[in-house]
Formats: structure tokens, sequence, C-alpha cells
């Protein structure tokens, strides 16, 4: 079993240099388009499918309460399903659509989407690609690896930031990582005076 442990951690920290490598220049990126965004005058919508909810919900928290600094909130807005909502889509047979009304009805030229989803498979996550193209929303996405179902969606305007893993565990934790470091950024090039 502590090898096990081991392991995981070897793992994990494995899969942080090689994204130290490959993605700092798009987390730069993503962070300055996201702060443009909110200068603008618009907000980020969040979504993040399947476990990657909960990353979702971190990250809006921390853009409407804090990250680091005592701030005004940042407007940010979570699409996602919740118990009413997802329970009356699924029932009428329609879960590709599961974040679809939520999106067009909240998004407006300007705002920009972020996207977790680990592996990006799911027609529901294509199907909000498709909406913020129509939309010209501008797209970040956090994924994994085998996300070229993803990556032939976007335009050529939007950003992946693809975490080099094949585990799902590691891809989600890794977002958690990229999740703070753009919070990080965004407070401090906002507020840090």
């Amino acid at each position: 079993m502590l090898d096990k442990v081991k392991n995981t951690f070897t793992e994990s920290i494995q899969t942080q240099i090689s994204a130290t490598e490959s993605l700092s220049d798009s987390i730069v990126q993503a962070s300055e388009m996201l702060v443009g965004c909110l200068l603008d005058g618009h907000k980020i919508i969040v979504c993040g499918n399947g476990r990657s909810n909960a990353n979702a919900q971190f990250l809006v928290t921390n853009l409407l309460h804090r990250y680091h600094l005592e701030r005004p909130s940042l407007p940010a807005l979570l699409i996602g399903l919740d118990g009413a909502l997802g329970a009356s889509i699924i029932a009428d047979n329609n879960p590709a659509q599961i974040f679809l009304r939520q999106f067009e009805c909240v998004a407006q030229p300007g705002d920009v989407l972020i996207l977790l989803s680990p592996q990006g498979r799911e027609e529901a996550v294509l199907n909000l690609i498709h909406a913020a193209n129509s939309k010209e929303l501008p797209i970040i996405t956090l994924t994994g690896r085998q996300n070229d179902h993803i990556r032939g969606a976007l335009g050529e305007d939007d950003l992946d930031i693809s975490i080099p893993a094949q585990k799902e565990a590691r891809i989600i934790e890794n977002h958690l990582l990229v999740i703070n470091i753009l919070c990080d950024l965004i407070e401090h090039r906002l507020f840090s005076h």
C-alpha cells in the first residue's frame, strides 16, 4: 500500500512537471483573456462536466468571493446540473442539452466560457462549444490528453489547456492547480497596486 501511495504522488508530480513545461504560456494567455473580459464589463461563464463540476464550482467561488485578496466580486456564473433542472431535462430524454438551455439564457457577447472536461467526448460538451461558437464567445477549455473532439470543435481564437495525462484523477487535480494559478494571476493583475 505504501508503494501505491508513493507511486500516486510521483505520477502527480511528473504530470505537474510536464504541465509546467507545456502549459505555462497557455495559462498566461487564458488569464489575459479573462482579465480583458472582466475589464470590458462582461462575465465569465463556467461549466464543469461530470466530476469536474466541483472544480468549476471552486473557480466560480474564487471569482465571486476571493482567492487571496479581499476585493469586490468578479462577475462569474456556474452553469451545470442542479437537481430540478437536471431531472427535468433528463426526464425529457435530452441529456445532450443539459448545459445548453442555461447557457443560451445567460450568454452575452463579450462573455468568456470556461469549460472543464477531462475526456471531452460527451455530446453535451460539444453542444455547448457549438453554442458558444455561434454566439462568437471565446472559449477556454481545461481538458486532458485525449481531447480530439473538443480541440476539433474550438475556434481559432479559443484556447485549450490540455493536461498531459491519461488518468482522469491526474487531469482533475491538475485542473484545480490551473484554476488556482488563473485566480492568482487575475487578482494580481486587477487588484495588486
